[in-house]
C-alpha cells in the first residue's frame, strides 16, 4: 500500500507539467500508424512536450510551463556573456537544480522511439530539448539540436568537462550551499537567496582562464552551422517528418518544417494545442505524445 501511495506521487509529479489535454482517438493512432508504415527512413523532430511526462516543464503550455508558474525568464546569450552577475545567478541556479534535473528518466514515448529506431522506423531524432533523455532511452542516432546540458564548454578556448564533473568542483567552492535541496519549491523551482548568488564561486577555465557555460545555445544564440547542414543532409535524404510535443514557435524547429515541405515531403505532427506549422501538416493530431506514440507497431497488445 505503500509503495502504491509513491508510485501514485511520483506520476502526479511527472504530470503536472502536462497541459490540459482531450483524449486521444483510435482513429486518429491508426491513421499516423498507416501514414508511417510506408515511410521507415522518416525523420523525427522533437521539443518540450515529449518530456514534460517526464517532470521536465516546457517554457509556453498555459497554467504549466515556466512562463506561467514563474517569473523567471529563459537566459539571454550575450547577458550572460557580458555579465558576471547574471552567469553568478545562472550557475547558482544549475546548481541547485542539477540533482533533480539530472536524474530524471525517460518516459514511454521515449522508449517507444528507441524501440522504432530497433526496428528500423525512423532515420533519425532530432530534439530541441537538452535533457538526453533520448540518449537515456536508448536510441542512437539523436542530434541535439540546442546541446546538451550534460556538458560543460569554454566560451573562449576548446575545453570542456562533463556535467557531473563539474557539478563536484561547485559543490567544493561553495560549501554554504549543504542545504541547496531546500531552495527547491513544490513546483519544482529554484529560490536562492540574494545572498547566497552573490557568493557564489564560479571556477574559470583551467586551460584559459575564460568563462564557463553549459554546452547549451542560449536564447539570442546560433545553432552552430555543422549542425544545420547536418540536419538538413537528414531531411533531405529522409522519407517525411514527424514532429512530436514542439509548438515550432521556435526557428530553429519551423525551419526544418520549412526544409521538408520545400521538398514536397510529407509532415505529421503530434501536439497538445496548435503549433507555428499546422497550415503545412499533412496529419495534425491535437494530443499528448504518451497518449499516442508508444501505441504505434504494438501489435503485442492488439487482438488477433
Amino acid at each position: 500500500m505503500r509503495l502504491g501511495g509513491v508510485l501514485r506521487c511520483h506520476r502526479v509529479i511527472r504530470q503536472q507539467y502536462v497541459p490540459q489535454h482531450k483524449p486521444v482517438l483510435e482513429d486518429d493512432i491508426k491513421r499516423l500508424e498507416d501514414f508511417l508504415l510506408s515511410k521507415p527512413n522518416i525523420l523525427v523532430l522533437t521539443g518540450a512536450g515529449i518530456s514534460t511526462e517526464s517532470g521536465i516543464p516546457d517554457y509556453r503550455s498555459a497554467g504549466v510551463g515556466l512562463y506561467a508558474r514563474t517569473n523567471h525568464k529563459p537566459i539571454q546569450h550575450s547577458e550572460f556573456v557580458k555579465s558576471a552577475s547574471v552567469r553568478k545567478r545562472y550557475w547558482a541556479r544549475n546548481f541547485v537544480g542539477w540533482p533533480n534535473f539530472s536524474s530524471t528518466q525517460p518516459n514511454s514515448s521515449h522508449h517507444a522511439l528507441a524501440r522504432f529506431e530497433r526496428e528500423i522506423r525512423l532515420q533519425s531524432v532530432v530534439t530541441q530539448n537538452v535533457d538526453r533523455l533520448h540518449t537515456k532511452a536508448g536510441t542512437k542516432s539523436v542530434i541535439e539540436v540546442h546541446g546538451s546540458g550534460y556538458v560543460v564548454k569554454c566560451l573562449s578556448c576548446d575545453y570542456r568537462c562533463d556535467r557531473h564533473e563539474f557539478q563536484s568542483i561547485l559543490a567544493t567552492l561553495n560549501p554554504m550551499f549543504k542545504d541547496a535541496p531546500d531552495m527547491i519549491r513544490p513546483d519544482g523551482d529554484v529560490e536562492i537567496p540574494l545572498d547566497y548568488i552573490e557568493n557564489f564561486h564560479i571556477p574559470p577555465c583551467p586551460q584559459c582562464g575564460g568563462h564557463l557555460k553549459p554546452e547549451i545555445v542560449f536564447f539570442g544564440d546560433s545553432v552552430p552551422k555543422d549542425r544545420l547542414e547536418t540536419i538538413a543532409r537528414m531531411v533531405y535524404t529522409s522519407d517525411g517528418l514527424l514532429v512530436l510535443g514542439s509548438s515550432l514557435l521556435v526557428f530553429s524547429g519551423y525551419r526544418i518544417v520549412l526544409q521538408t515541405k520545400d521538398l514536397k515531403l510529407p509532415v505529421a505532427i503530434v501536439n497538445i494545442g496548435e503549433t507555428r506549422a499546422d497550415h503545412l501538416a499533412d496529419i495534425k493530431i491535437s494530443a499528448k505524445c504518451g497518449d499516442v506514440i508508444p501505441k504505434l507497431f504494438d501489435f503485442s497488445n492488439r487482438e488477433a
